[in-house]
């Protein structure tokens, strides 16, 4: 059993605490830029393409890059293990999970390859659909390749590849294929670009950090045995996407291709804010893993919390000043969409609760590994019996709000599970919860009230703005105190350098339970 030091050191723990503050800002920039191309994207294929069309695309890159995540073999998260562990190998250690993932994500695009009604199913297929699969391998290396160079908290790397030239990409290749002969694929191509350009902004700094590893020879053994550490790790990863795709996969078996592509639509709006914590992953792993080597169990608790209120303060944002005018902001990309602002409402609130859990298993594939991975399977199971039991009694346009309710019920049963788990491995709170955000929240949500008696066009301007001055304004004087004001303070690079310099820890064993 781990126990707590006597005493920490100050310097260190500030550094930590910068660290994860310019992850913070860097990730939030990266949020913003996503944000913004993230919106031309769902406006071009709604009103060039339309929804059918969009759920269509909606569903195989669905399909694509779960295969993707699978490919992956836990990998995105467990290459930091590896590394930690032979650290003067460490371009030896991403060398074999790029090969291993390689392997794993062929097998995998040759399956849908010759099976390609799994990826398009009850649609006449066209002589690009067959091949679509082969994107898989582009879309896995990239996710290890950032791996690798998150190990040394190069956030910005995942910020150009993610937020700048996969989305970019993706709508300027979308729009100039509308125009063309090519616009039944369009979409398809646009997507298949936009991989492939934010794999190579990927894998370039990747090599350029880390080289070719001398003396490297393959061992397939030691490859295979990289494998079987990560399983656990794979699985959680596959059931927290799964969580995040089931309801598109359960919808679409149940309602057209319209109704998938106007849910599509709410899910990409509500899932922005998911992508910040996300995006906080490659700065929180190194300092949690370094903390419980150590034995600083409160440490690393203060750090679970310290993210989860930074992610649940801006997600709490997210959700005022996108879910109140939601239905003028799902107008946007064509009048049939409007008809999906319960979904949005619903999945918005869905961020909220799951943001606690995502948090919190940041630091239980480190402390609680299998437990952490039966809650993952768990909440899934739930999901998928009530989405069954739901999207069929609620009919076609129902039907994606009996989807949302299935995810939000099965999101708040792991973030409690999973926070409480947490709280009695590490025996400190990590709750990230506050009654600042409620402060906040209240008069917030008054003033989208008041911004609802607006025409639309004030809505999504003056009114997306009244809402989240209003909410930024009380939540930075009485919330933000202390620590919390360095996600967005400047003058820090001397300790930030210093965090970026501390060495790594070996890291806890990979069976803890």
């Amino acid at each position: 059993m781990l126990a707590d030091p006597s005493a920490s050191n100050p310097n260190r723990d500030a550094a930590e605490t910068a660290a994860l503050a310019k992850g913070g800002r860097t990730s939030f920039f990266g949020y913003v830029l996503r944000l913004a191309a993230r919106f031309p994207f769902l406006f071009i294929a709604g009103r060039l393409y339309g929804a059918e069309a969009l759920g269509r695309f909606a569903y195989a890159t669905m399909v694509v890059e779960l295969v993707a995540m699978l490919a992956t073999l836990g990998l995105k998260r467990g290459l930091a293990e590896d590394m930690a562990r032979r650290p003067q190998d460490e371009a030896a250690a991403l060398i074999d999970a790029l090969l291993a993932a390689l392997v794993a994500s062929l097998a995998g695009a040759a399956v849908l390859v010759l099976l390609p009604e799994l990826v398009f199913p009850a649609t006449r297929l066209a002589p690009l659909d067959r091949w679509f699969a082969l994107i898989i391998p582009f879309i896995a290396l990239a996710d290890v390749a950032l791996a690798g160079l998150a190990f040394h908290h190069d956030v910005g790397a995942q910020v150009r590849a993610r937020s700048i030239i996969e989305p970019w990409v993706l709508s300027i290749a979308a729009l100039a294929l509308a125009f063309t002969a090519l616009k039944s694929d369009g979409m398809l191509i646009a997507y298949l670009l936009s991989m492939v350009a934010a794999f190579f902004a990927a894998l370039s700094p990747a090599l350029r950090r880390f080289g070719w590893p001398g003396g490297w020879r393959l061992d397939v053994g030691r490859i295979w045995r990289l494998v079987k550490t990560n399983v656990p790790l794979a699985g959680a990863d596959i059931a927290e996407w799964g969580a995040r795709r089931l309801d598109i996969f359960i919808l679409g078996r149940f309602a057209s291709a319209e109704i998938v592509g106007i849910y599509y639509v709410a899910q990409q709006i509500a899932s922005l804010p998911q992508r910040l914590k996300s995006s906080f992953d490659p700065i929180l792993g190194p300092v949690l893993t370094r903390n419980l080597a150590a034995g600083n169990l409160a440490k690393a608790a203060g750090h679970v919390r310290q993210i989860s209120f930074w992610v649940a303060a801006v997600q709490l944002a997210a959700v005022l000043a996108l879910g109140i005018p939601g239905q003028a902001a799902m107008g946007l990309f064509g009048p049939a969409f409007a008809a999906g602002v319960t979904v949005l409402a619903m999945l918005l609130t869905v961020e909220l609760f799951a943001a606690q859990a995502a948090v919190a298993e940041g630091a239980l594939i480190y402390v609680a590994r299998n437990a952490n991975l039966m809650w993952s399977v768990i909440g899934l199971a739930v999901q998928a019996g009530l989405s069954l039991l739901l999207v069929p009694m609620a009919g076609p346009l129902g039907g994606g709000v009996g989807a949302a309710l299935a995810l939000a019920i099965a999101a708040l049963l792991q973030s409690v599970a999973k926070s409480r788990l947490l709280q009695a491995r590490l025996g400190h709170a990590v709750s990230g919860w506050r009654p600042s955000l409620l402060l906040a929240g209240i008069p917030a949500f008054g003033v989208g009230l008041l911004v609802l008696r607006t025409p639309e066009p004030i809505q999504l301007s003056i009114g997306f703005f009244a809402i989240l001055g209003s909410y930024g304004l009380i939540i930075w004087r009485f919330g933000f105190k202390g620590a919390d004001r360095l996600l967005f303070a400047r003058g820090l690079k001397k300790i930030e350098d210093e965090a970026a310099g501390l060495p790594l820890a070996p890291i806890l064993p990979p069976d803890a339970r």
